[in-house]
C-alpha cells in the first residue's frame, strides 16, 4: 500500500513539473507568407495579417509587451518595459526558441540585419547592449537619459535620448561614443535618407510645447539642416524606397513626404496612432485607441482590419523582389 501510494504521489509530481515546464506554442506563420503583424499592448497580442487584409492568426500573450521586432525572417522578438526578459519565437513553428534575462527597463529593441546582431535600449540603466542572433551579450555603453528611438546606417548606431537633449552616434562594433548631437528633448522617430546624407527625427515636444515638425539632421555631421511642418506630435516615422512615411497622434494626421521634405498630401486617419508601415501597395495606419488598421492607396482608405486592443507597432514581411 504504501509503494503504491508512493508511486502515486511521484507521478503526481512529474505531471505537475511537465505542465510547468510546457511552453505555450502559437499558431505558426508559413515561411513564404507575406503578413504585416499588429503588436496590441493594452491586452496583449499578436495579429497577422495578410495581403488580402485577412487575420490569419492572432497570438495572445500572459506576458505585458510593449514591442516586438522581426529577426531575419522567421523570429519574432518580444519585449516589454516593465519584464525582465525577452523572448523569441520562431514564427514557422509558433514555438518559443529562447528566452533571455535582461534589466527592467527596455525602452525600444533594434535589428541591424547587416551585422546579425540586436540592441537593446534601456530606460533605468541608461544604456545599449548589443547581442548576437542566439542573445549571446556583446558590449554595452552607457548613454543619456532614457535611451529609445535608434537606428543604424553602416557602421554607425543611432540613439535618441528621449527625457535628454542629445542623440547619440555610436560605433556598432563596439558601442563606443564617437558623437553627440544636440536635439530637442523628448524626441522621438528616427529615419535615415542614406540618398540624402540625412537623418530625420520627430518628437511630442515637453510640457506646454508640443513639437509640430520633423527636424533633417546631416547624417555625418549631425547639423540641423531644416523643419518640416507636420503637427501635431510626429512621432511616427518610416521610410519606403520613394518617401517618408509620418503620423503626428496628436492630430491623428497621416503625411507623405518625398526625400527633399516636400508634403505631397496629407490625410486625417485614425484615433490617436503611433504607426505607420508600407505592406504590398498599401500604407498601413494602426489607430491605438480604435484598435483598427488603415489600408491605404493613392490617398484613399481601401480597407480596414479590427485588430486587438491598443495598436502600437506595425511589423512586416514580404518577399523582397
Amino acid at each position: 500500500m504504501l509503494k503504491k501510494w508512493v508511486f502515486f504521489i511521484f507521478s503526481l509530481v512529474q505531471l505537475i513539473w511537465l505542465a510547468g515546464c510546457t511552453e505555450k506554442s502559437f499558431a505558426p506563420i508559413e515561411r513564404d507568407q507575406d503578413f504585416i503583424a499588429s503588436l496590441n499592448i493594452q491586452e496583449p497580442s499578436l495579429d497577422f495579417i495578410d495581403g488580402q487584409g485577412n487575420v490569419m492568426a492572432t497570438w495572445l500573450f500572459d506576458k505585458a509587451y510593449s514591442g516586438a521586432i522581426l529577426l531575419e525572417n522567421d523570429r519574432v522578438l518580444l519585449y516589454g518595459h516593465q519584464l525582465n526578459e525577452i523572448d523569441v519565437y520562431t514564427l514557422s513553428t509558433g514555438k518559443k526558441l529562447y528566452s533571455k534575462k535582461v534589466k527592467l527597463g527596455t525602452t525600444n529593441v533594434y535589428y541591424a540585419e547587416n551585422k546579425k546582431q540586436f540592441f537593446i535600449a534601456n530606460s533605468k540603466t541608461n544604456t545599449v547592449t548589443s547581442f548576437d542572433e542566439k542573445g549571446n551579450e556583446l558590449a554595452t555603453q552607457k548613454l543619456g537619459n532614457y535611451p529609445m528611438s535608434m537606428a543604424a546606417y553602416k557602421d554607425k548606431l543611432y540613439v535618441i535620448n528621449y527625457k535628454d537633449t542629445k542623440l547619440s552616434v555610436l560605433n556598432i562594433e563596439n558601442l563606443k561614443i564617437e558623437q553627440e548631437w544636440p536635439i530637442q528633448k523628448s524626441s522621438h522617430g528616427i529615419a535615415i535618407l542614406e540618398e540624402k546624407n540625412e537623418l530625420w527625427m520627430g518628437g511630442h515636444g515637453e510640457g506646454s510645447k508640443p513639437n509640430s515638425s520633423v527636424k533633417k539632421y546631416d547624417l555625418t555631421t549631425g547639423i540641423k539642416k531644416g523643419e518640416i511642418k507636420m503637427p501635431l506630435m510626429p512621432v511616427g516615422l518610416t521610410k519606403t524606397k520613394d518617401a517618408i512615411l509620418v503620423v503626428s497622434h496628436g492630430h491623428n494626421e497621416l503625411y507623405v513626404a518625398d526625400f527633399d521634405g516636400n508634403v505631397k498630401w496629407e490625410q486625417v486617419v485614425g484615433a490617436n496612432p503611433f504607426a505607420v508601415n508600407q505592406f504590398k501597395d498599401n500604407i498601413v495606419v494602426a489607430g491605438y485607441d480604435d484598435h483598427t488598421l488603415y489600408f491605404i492607396k493613392e490617398g484613399q482608405v481601401e480597407k480596414t482590419v479590427d485588430v486587438g486592443k491598443g495598436s502600437f507597432q506595425l511589423l512586416v514581411r514580404e518577399e523582397k523582389m
